[in-house]
């Protein structure tokens, strides 16, 4: 930016970090002093549960954040936090510290955008600037298009053109530390105060400490430097969730104490050398951002289907309809594999990719139920929840979605479990009631024999559910269901 201010401030969402910050860059050159900010936005808080990983994962990182701060610019300098709605928090406080434009990083979602707008129109009464950067995808809204200029509905042409764009420029980094000494502002005597505790934000304490997720910008980097020696083997790894494949970066993603310019840097690194796992997770990295422009260039996936022809199908509704879904959510459903993914997601927030899609096809192929219902339930669970990636993988379980699975491809639970989890490692992770059976019996435990079953000390009903739906049965229904897409 060309322009000079007086002083500035930065008002951090998702990108709780300081290092290889775009926002944080342009402040810094563009103004002689620097404040950063942080909202608990009640108006987001106030739909969460009161026991929220996200809030206190959130809360922990800034404590690492103001420490860092403070060790750049000095005892009196840190970070402001603040409790309210954001939308009125940021001008009130741009006002009183009264700066020339305030700094931001985009955020895509269609009621962050709103908020944006609102905070924009509020600031510009007062003559202050809001400027928004790109930091939290590589490729924005319709960077990448097709020959003819529209925005790609399928995946692989994207990353084609994702890749070929991707030179040198849009892997590096923001060099922020050349800027950072001297720019950073003392706070206000006001606002030195340490980051609020979670009572304070009318929050209780979550399970996230006895699940040694490491928070902050230390966290992700150590995440990071585990999982390095490990890529090569990603692309074998990735599928099977009693291994240690994936990277388990996605909730530092999501709250931007990892820079992706810097993971899509590695991984491209490495691909480019002939790692093959490295160009499968580059991939992955590349999904992310395709989800990102789906959500950008075609907003009413929020609420509906992508393909709209999909919103005639007939979901099962009703009483039964609940009981079934209740069934899914409390991992209550009969099928192992799918009862421990979902008692994976309930007890840690967290869910293996290849169980995202095993029990979200259950829930719409087996047991006919709208997929924005678990889409829901995603939200309020995932660690990691991101409207744009939740409601892709969401959709593309349902068929409805972006360059999604054909209808008539359902997954079998049970052949899923054998193929992926063969040896039950995973199933018995979550369902130790299961652990007498044979192996072999872990996947589909109502086809062990009455001897088998006596032996394991399982009464089917009582000590583990029978099964809520016949697979096969199921199918047909949903080929059935799946059928008015289609004209018929």
């Amino acid at each position: 930016m060309d322009t000079t201010y007086a002083a500035g401030l930065v008002w951090l969402r998702r990108d709780l970090r300081l290092a290889d910050h775009a926002a944080l860059y342009h402040a810094l050159k563009a103004c002689k002093q620097v404040w950063l900010a942080f909202v608990f936005d009640t108006d987001i808080l106030d739909g969460l549960p009161r026991r929220d990983r996200r809030v206190e994962f959130i809360r922990e990182s800034l404590v690492e954040l103001d420490e860092a701060l403070r060790d750049a610019g000095g005892p009196d300098g840190g970070l402001i936090v603040l409790h309210g709605p954001a939308r009125r928090e940021i001008p009130r406080l741009a006002h009183a510290l009264g700066v020339q434009a305030v700094f931001c990083n985009a955020d895509y979602e269609p009621a962050a955008e709103a908020r944006d707008a609102e905070v924009a129109t509020a600031l510009g009464s007062t003559g202050i600037a809001l400027h928004p950067f790109k930091d939290q995808v590589i490729f924005e809204r319709q960077e990448v298009l097709t020959r003819t200029g529209t925005p790609y509905t399928v995946f692989t042409p994207y990353k084609t053109a994702w890749l070929a764009k991707l030179d040198a420029f849009y892997r590096s980094a923001y060099p922020v530390e050349k800027y950072l000494a001297g720019r950073l502002a003392a706070r206000p005597k006001a606002s030195r105060r340490a980051v609020p505790g979670l009572g304070e934000l009318g929050f209780e304490r979550t399970n996230l400490p006895d699940l040694k997720i490491p928070v902050g910008a230390s966290g992700a980097a150590a995440l990071l430097q585990d999982f390095l020696p490990r890529m090569d083997r990603y692309q074998v790894q990735r599928d099977f969730p009693a291994s240690k494949g994936p990277s388990y970066l996605s909730v530092h993603l999501r709250f931007g104490t990892v820079s992706i310019r810097e993971l899509a840097r590695r991984a491209h690194a490495a691909a480019a050398s002939g790692d093959a796992g490295a160009g499968t997770w580059l991939s992955e990295l590349v999904w992310r951002d395709f989800y990102f422009q789906v959500l950008s260039n075609f907003p009413h996936v929020v609420d509906g289907s992508f393909k709209r022809e999909y919103d005639r199908i007939h979901w099962e509704e009703g009483a039964d309809a609940d009981r079934l879904f209740a069934a899914w959510c409390e991992g209550r459903t009969g099928f192992p594999l799918v009862d421990a993914a979902m008692a994976q997601i309930n007890q840690t927030g967290y869910m293996h990719n290849r169980l995202r899609m095993v029990v979200a096809s259950f829930l719409c192929k087996d047991l006919g139920i709208d997929w924005r219902r678990g889409e829901r339930y995603f939200a309020e669970k995932l660690n990691d929840y991101d409207l744009a990636a939740n409601n892709g993988g969401w959709q593309w379980a349902a068929s409805s979605g972006c360059d999604a699975q054909p209808y008539f491809r359902i997954f079998n639970p049970v052949s899923q479990s054998a193929k992926f989890d063969a040896d039950g490692k995973f199933i018995l992770r979550y369902l130790p009631q299961l652990a007498k059976l044979p192996k072999p019996l872990l996947h589909a435990p109502w086809t062990a024999r009455p001897v088998d079953l006596e032996a394991a000390g399982i009464r089917l009903g009582h000590d583990y559910p029978l099964p809520i739906v016949d697979h096969a049965q199921a199918r047909e229904v949903t080929l059935a269901r799946y059928a008015v897409v289609k004209g018929r």
